[in-house]
């Protein structure tokens, strides 16, 4: 196939491997392992998805090589039994299936994990240095317990040599066990195991000595490092490029680099704020002084961008990450010239990580609802009967089910009583470093396009409208709208909306606000406000701000507000606003007051969805999804929006005469 991506999209070799593209899948925790620790059904058709949308090489996410102790995730799977061997074979042959080459990635916890986690069993590290993350306090591993966690990283990689992978990735990056032997920051033991350098850098060589005698030569073996910590007294740029020719040096095939321990977690799973491919300056430093192949990874979501790092010689592999987990077909799509169809993962990190691997839950996708519902979602196939399908609402939601609703071959009108698609989209990307959202705007725009939905803006639709239209189905995705508050009093001219704020539908000239509402809205509308130079105070009745945000995004724009002097008051109840005066109660139950020129109600908001009452009993299937349903985020409208066009329709054929019980 003829890509404009040539660099991109090449053949490139990792030892004796021929890779078919420049393009990886790094290992990512899904929490998809079976309740043993076994490959099961879930991961498998995860992985597949990813490898029919035409990736060169995917590393499997992190298995554990001993179990419990070595667990960073609940449902992580095991390579530490000759048991797990006939699923993990599975999953091997599934990938190679569909053309791409695959490395089981092989890891150990260490500190970085907890006692829950670890079903009990003790936290171990190097040295007794507290993760400050994690606030968990490991215990120092002795000499044998050493010597035996060496020989488990040797069975596993001949576990995954027997199970029919093309190599092993060696986990020593983001802070695990590993990666602590390696870095001053976290080990700081006196006998052969650390203090110097070459010390600190014996237990990964022997765990790279021990795995190629077990697995051979022709057997690829990968090295994920951080390259830079970000931590004071860390592994710094310089150390990391000392390092890399040690690892050169001690056989490795391949160097996958990375950054970042849990202490700065910022730089290993990055919110918002970073910049696409903020990561390639250290594969590409390390590169100049390595021979063997070289993968970069961090925020990199275009086709345009991956290729420019391989032309430009600063990487030879490529790690797409998120970007993977949104778009799977991101591969083909890209070859085919249809870059502008990827569904460009928008970095929220609450699908994946805070509401997925670091709540205990399955891994999700805020902007592809499929992830982990492979299986609930495989109906996505032209519907029984085509249906005539009215979708109000263009937010998430809409859009989502019109698409969806589409693809099963309905007939599909979209109703925006606005001029412009996105509903709340639209305001979420307003403040400073939420410009990614357009990016799921701007995908389900396109694919609305592309399928030709019927899609009518600045139509209010009423109950004599839809009724007009004849449809079989009403998907009500009709939203919410800003809670106003209730005080003893209030002067409307000093009080307005934080969404006009972050609309600019109303201008705030003054040189002091007041935010009332400490949740996400309010912290990001005062952020927009500090960078015009008004000086903000945000009041919350809680105890904390940012409760309803995702912790790494919430840690960096707490991190911005700070520096931008932005103060911040909690525990503080408003009873009144009289003019620019807010008057209240603290946690102590004492009278307080605050003054300001403007004051922003962040209040939250709550449903709209008054059509849908009024249609039940004129339309055989009505469904009310996202805002309109209770006011969420947009990873429960995107996937209500698709539930909702996957459900249409689907009863006719249980009792349609040609479909015999």
């Amino acid at each position: 196939m003829t890509s404009k991506y040539k660099h991109l999209f090449q053949p490139g070799y990792i030892g004796k491997m021929e890779v078919r593209n420049r393009l990886v899948m790094p290992p990512m925790a899904t929490n998809f392992g079976g309740e043993n620790g076994e490959v099961t059904d879930r991961m498998i058709r995860y992985y597949a998805e990813r490898a029919k949308g035409g990736v060169g090489l995917i590393i499997v996410e992190n298995a554990q090589i001993d179990y419990p102790t070595g667990k960073n995730v609940v449902l992580q799977h095991r390579i530490d039994d000759d048991k797990f061997i006939p699923g993990l074979r599975l999953l091997v042959n599934t990938i190679h299936n569909h053309g791409a080459k695959v490395l089981q990635q092989i890891h150990h916890a260490g500190r970085q994990t907890t006692l829950g986690i670890t079903e009990g069993a003790d936290v171990v590290s190097c040295s007794p240095v507290p993760c400050g993350f994690l606030q968990t306090q490991p215990q120092e591993l002795t000499r044998e317990e050493i010597e035996v966690l060496i020989s488990k990283f040797a069975d596993a990689a001949g576990r995954a040599r027997q199970a029919g992978f093309d190599g092993i990735e060696i986990h020593g990056a983001h802070g695990y066990l590993i990666n602590q032997f390696m870095s001053p920051y976290t080990n700081k033991r006196v006998d052969e195991w650390g203090g110097t350098f070459e010390r600190r850098m014996k237990f990964p060589l022997e765990i790279i000595r021990r795995c190629r005698e077990r697995v051979g030569t022709d057997f690829v073996i990968s090295f994920r490092m951080s390259a830079d910590e970000f931590v004071e007294g860390g592994i710094t740029l310089e150390e990391g490029i000392k390092i890399a020719r040690y690892l050169e040096g001690a056989g490795v095939d391949v160097l996958h680099v990375s950054a970042g321990i849990y202490e700065s977690m910022g730089t290993v799973l990055e919110p918002m704020s970073y910049e696409e491919g903020w990561r390639v300056y250290l594969a590409e430093a390390i590169k100049k002084e390595v021979k063997i192949p070289v993968i970069t990874v961090g925020v990199i979501r275009t086709p345009e961008m991956a290729d420019s790092i391989i032309a430009k010689g600063k990487a030879d592999f490529v790690a797409i990450g998120r970007g993977l987990i949104t778009d799977p077909e991101f591969a083909i799509k890209a070859a085919k010239g249809q870059e502008h169809n990827i569904n460009k993962c928008i970095v929220c990190n609450i699908g994946c990580v805070g509401d997925g691997i670091f709540a205990n839950n399955f891994m999700g996708c805020t902007v592809n609802p499929v992830v982990g519902r492979e299986a609930e979602f495989a109906n996505i196939y032209p519907a029984f009967k085509s249906k005539r399908v009215v979708v109000v609402g263009g937010g998430p939601a809409g859009m989502e089910a019109a698409r969806v609703a589409k693809l099963r071959g309905h007939n599909v009108t979209l109703l925006e009583k606005s001029q412009e698609l996105g509903g709340q989209m639209l305001i979420a990307s307003k403040p400073p470093h939420k410009s990614k959202i357009n990016w799921f705007t701007e995908f389900l725009k396109s694919e609305l396009e592309r399928l030709e939905v019927d899609v009518q803006l600045g139509k209010e639709a009423d109950v004599e409208r839809i009724v007009e239209l004849n449809p079989d189905a009403v998907i009500v995705a009709t939203g919410a709208q800003p809670i106003t508050g209730e005080f003893s009093s209030e002067t409307r001219g000093k009080v307005i909306q934080a969404w006009d704020v972050l609309l600019e539908k109303k201008e705030v000239d003054s040189p002091t606000a007041i935010i009332l509402g400490g949740g996400e809205v309010g912290l990001e509308t005062a952020e927009f406000l500090a960078e015009k130079g008004i000086s903000c105070t945000v009041l919350e009745k809680l105890p904390d701000v940012g409760l309803d945000m995702e912790g790494i995004n919430r840690i960096d724009l707490l991190a911005r507000l700070e520096k931008m002097n932005v103060r911040i008051e909690t525990g503080i109840l408003i009873t009144d606003i009289n003019g620019n005066t807010l008057k209240g109660l603290n946690s102590s139950m004492q009278q307080v007051s605050f003054s300001a020129e403007t004051i922003v109600l962040a209040l939250g908001s709550r449903s709209v969805n008054d059509l849908a009452t009024v249609l039940k009993g004129k339309i055989s299937e009505v469904y009310v999804i996202g805002d309109a349903r209770k006011p969420r985020r947009i990873m429960e409208a995107a996937y209500e929006g698709m539930a909702s066009a996957v459900s249409v329709g689907e009863l006719d054929k249980y009792f349609s005469p040609m479909m015999p019980f």
